[in-house]
């Protein structure tokens, strides 16, 4: 899937695609910093060839908006919810805030940016960041 999507995730207002470099280029980012991972499930991650050290599974699947950062790879399970739907639909998207680099959400600049539009009952809103933390082999580390 590589059109961009504009969607409530379960923190804030983001743009949604398989294709991280069309995301990158909305963002005026380098091609090389990566962006969240979000997935339907811990099963479709495993799937996807990720790894979660076996003291952290419960905790990954049942966090809610939280981003892990496992091996240099930055992950969110997002189990349920209207976001979580939107997910099953393709198992996994990479996921960024709706806005221009440092600057604040404007919806105007995200509709132009995206090709489908996805508003649901919440409406797009700009909401909390997500809390991350990164896993080590034995221990946790809170980023953000």
């Amino acid at each position: 899937m590589n059109s961009v999507i504009l969607a409530q995730t379960d923190t804030t207002v983001g743009f949604l695609s398989q294709d991280a470099s069309r995301l990158a280029k909305i963002k005026a980012r380098p091609p090389h910093k990566p962006f969240i991972q979000s997935f339907s499930s811990l099963q479709t991650y495993k799937e996807m060839g990720g790894r979660v050290p076996q003291q952290f599974k419960n905790r990954l699947r049942r966090s809610k908006s939280t981003t892990f950062v496992i091996n240099n790879r930055a992950v969110r399970i997002v189990s349920q919810g209207p976001h979580h739907k939107l997910l099953q639909k393709f198992g996994w998207l990479y996921s960024t805030s709706a806005n221009a680099a440092n600057h604040p959400y404007e919806r105007g600049f995200a509709e132009e940016q995206a090709e489908i539009i996805v508003e649901d009952s919440r409406k797009l809103f700009e909401g909390k960041s997500s809390h991350i933390f990164k896993l080590h082999h034995y221990k946790l580390k809170q980023l953000r």
